[in-house]
């Protein structure tokens, strides 16, 4: 929770960046599902499951794992995604640097 906090915090100063967390969600007994966030501006989105409405609440259920993160130019297009970093490891991001 602390990686994605800082993710959104640094995502702030850069608004032509959008962060794409990519992972897998295991939820009860079932297979293992891909995961999606984007991070713009300083908020999440889950782009494959529902989230709460409620700040509060954490946005990574539980049992969900992050893998992998590509840095994008914003805003989204996409029909032509550009991407400028990654696939990589989502700590890459937790400097103002690898936003660049």
């Amino acid at each position: 929770m602390a990686l994605l906090a800082r993710l959104e915090e640094l995502s702030r100063e850069r608004p032509d960046r959008v962060l794409r967390l990519r992972g897998q969600l295991q939820l009860a007994a079932g297979p293992l599902e891909p995961y999606e966030l984007l991070i713009f501006r300083g908020f999440s989105s889950s782009t494959t499951h529902p989230t709460d409405f409620d700040p509060d609440q954490p946005l990574l259920p539980e049992g969900a794992v992050i893998e992998t993160a590509e840095l994008l130019q914003a805003p989204l297009n996409p029909a032509s995604e550009q991407l400028l970093a990654g696939p990589v490891s989502p700590e890459v991001f937790l400097e103002s640097g690898g936003w660049d």
